[in-house]
């Protein structure tokens, strides 16, 4: 017998390597080669896996003659659910979705599929969990799952067989870190077979119209485990956001091809599974019996739903050489930025101060338009003074001390009335062009002049 040879792939692209290097040749990531057996030529997998394209062979066609039809959706029975898809799962769709273990994926999964077998065929595959083990978790949801069939295997050719068989609409692959294919001989859950594995099944989706959902396993840092090329091949991406300790969930689309990004989902962990939150600012504020300095309410825009978030900040008096700057929910140098900016354009120093900022709930804020109320927080931390009572905020910082306005201003302003804010201190350029009832509206250009009107409302 040949003795096997082995080669070393990265995780991030895929590139092969002959020897091990703490960067890869190709995509220049760091430690990310890892071993694994070359196939050898007598078990390819061309030879032994029939390879089918995805469409048969079509003539070229210029765009404009092309008919732009939309995608007709199906949901789930999960609303919050339904809104991170974009309206619902796609036929021939593939969504991949990751998060921590116990944080609540398989769970939201099974509730769906539950949903989904009152009136479609569906299958529910399990690498991880037995049968038993499945059919207690839908006893102790309360489901009904006498119309969902279930499989556990974990050997791809088998699972493509039923799928052949069985024709479902939706199928549930739990998870795709624990599939191997027979035509390589490497083991389940390296870089070759995940890869292969997602190919197999995205190509049996696209040919059959199956909705197909893969569970992915997430690294140590957050990010989903296996080669990143997994992203790339399926059609949308989800990631569980949260504390398991928490009763609270949050699932991000990162990756939509049938609808918007970064659209964000809130469930509450109940005895009966995940439920869907129809408030969910209300989790995101703290409920103060009055008003504490360091606080500051925020609009933040998570694809098209706007959502008030307290932003806290405490500043302290520090006795290290170097003065801390944590941030938790919001980007680090941006808070060292923002700092600077408060000292230059505002004459507020920090230099010897602490500051911490930390977003309530657990939620992350990624873009721009926290900057103001991060700055009003510290600001307030500082005076030991709070904000005016029924307070909103949000706008965008420059360098040069100016506030930029914020996309979607309109819709934030009507959230934040809605929920019984008074007064909206934003940039110039989101002043509405109609009054919002019950809201005064406070626009401002640069950072010094923000701090003046906020004295006036004092």
């Amino acid at each position: 017998m040949a003795k096997s040879r082995t080669a070393f792939v990265c995780s991030e692209c895929g590139a092969t390597a002959s020897r091990w290097a703490g960067q890869c040749p190709d995509c220049k990531a760091w430690n990310t080669l890892v071993e694994s057996v070359v196939e050898a030529p007598g078990v390819n997998r061309m030879s032994q896996v029939q390879h089918k394209s995805l469409a048969q062979t079509a003539p070229v066609l210029s765009l404009k003659d092309i008919d732009a039809l939309d995608v007709p959706r199906f949901g789930t029975g999960i609303e919050e659910f339904d809104r991170v898809l974009g309206g619902g799962l796609v036929a021939g769709g593939v969504v991949l979705i990751g998060g921590d273990p116990g944080i609540g994926k398989s769970t939201l999964l099974l509730q769906a599929l539950a949903n989904l077998a009152a009136t479609r065929n569906t299958l529910y595959v399990s690498g991880e969990e037995s049968g038993s083990q499945i059919a207690l978790r839908a006893r102790r949801l309360s489901v009904d799952s006498s119309e969902l069939n279930f499989q556990a295997e974990i050997q791809l050719e088998k699972i493509l067989g039923t799928l052949s068989d069985l024709k479902p609409e939706v199928a549930v692959i739990d998870s795709i870190q624990t599939l191997y294919s027979d035509a390589l001989t490497s083991a389940p859950g390296s870089v070759a077979q995940v890869r292969e594995c997602a190919a197999q099944l995205t190509r049996m989706a696209k040919q059959t119209g199956v909705t197909i959902i893969l569970v992915g396993h997430v690294t140590k840092e957050g990010a989903l485990a296996g080669p990143r090329v997994l992203e790339h091949i399926v059609d949308t991406v989800l990631y569980f956001e949260g504390d398991t300790q928490s009763s609270f969930r949050l699932v991000r689309a990162i990756k939509n091809r049938f609808g918007a990004v970064n659209e964000l989902g809130v469930f509450a962990m109940t005895e009966k599974g995940l439920k869907g939150v129809s408030n969910p600012s209300a989790l995101f504020l703290s409920q103060h019996d009055s008003q504490v300095p360091g606080s500051c309410v925020m609009v933040t825009q998570e694809g098209t739903r706007p959502l008030l978030v307290e932003i806290q900040a405490l500043v302290d008096a520090s006795h290290l050489p170097n003065a801390r700057r944590l941030s938790v929910g919001l980007e680090q140098n941006r808070l060292a930025m923002l700092l600077a900016v408060l000292h230059r354009h505002a004459g507020i120093a920090a230099f010897d101060q602490d500051v911490f900022i930390n977003a309530v709930g657990g939620v992350k804020i990624a873009e721009p338009a926290a900057d103001l109320a991060v700055l009003l927080a510290i600001n307030s931390s500082m005076r030991n003074k709070p904000l005016p009572r029924g307070l909103v905020v949000f706008g965008e910082v420059g360098l040069a001390g100016e506030i930029r306005p914020a996309p979607r201003g309109q819709e934030r302003l009507k959230e934040a009335a809605k929920l019984g804010f008074s007064h909206a201190l934003i940039p110039k350029g989101n002043v509405p062009k109609q009054k919002i009832e019950g809201m005064t509206i406070i626009a401002v250009e640069r950072i010094d002049q923000a701090f003046t009107k906020l004295r006036e409302l004092d």
